[in-house]
């Protein structure tokens, strides 16, 4: 079964514009260097919240894309504008 990564998060209104430009590049960052990665997709939420959902192969390749963190430059890119972290979890999903 695959692993689902859900992680909500807040963005300063004024970094906005920045986090949506980084997403492309951050995407293709994880296409070339994170195994297991299936996709990604990003929801707004009221209050400058947002929500990123990932899909991952197994619980094991997200582990690994954890350990490795924004180790390249469209990664580190779209983390920095990223204001505080509400909540980090992982499921699987179940159909």
């Amino acid at each position: 079964m695959s692993t689902v990564e859900l992680t909500r998060f807040r963005v300063l209104a004024e970094k906005t514009e920045e986090l949506l430009a980084a997403r492309a590049e951050m995407l293709k960052d994880f296409e070339g260097d994170r195994t297991g990665f299936l996709g990604a997709r990003l929801v707004r939420l009221p209050d400058n919240e947002w929500l990123d959902i990932v899909d991952w192969a197994t619980p094991e390749d997200f582990a690994a894309s954890r350990e490795k963190g924004p180790n390249l430059p469209g990664i580190a890119r779209f983390f920095a504008a990223i204001d505080s972290l509400v909540v980090a979890e992982e499921g699987t999903l179940a159909g």
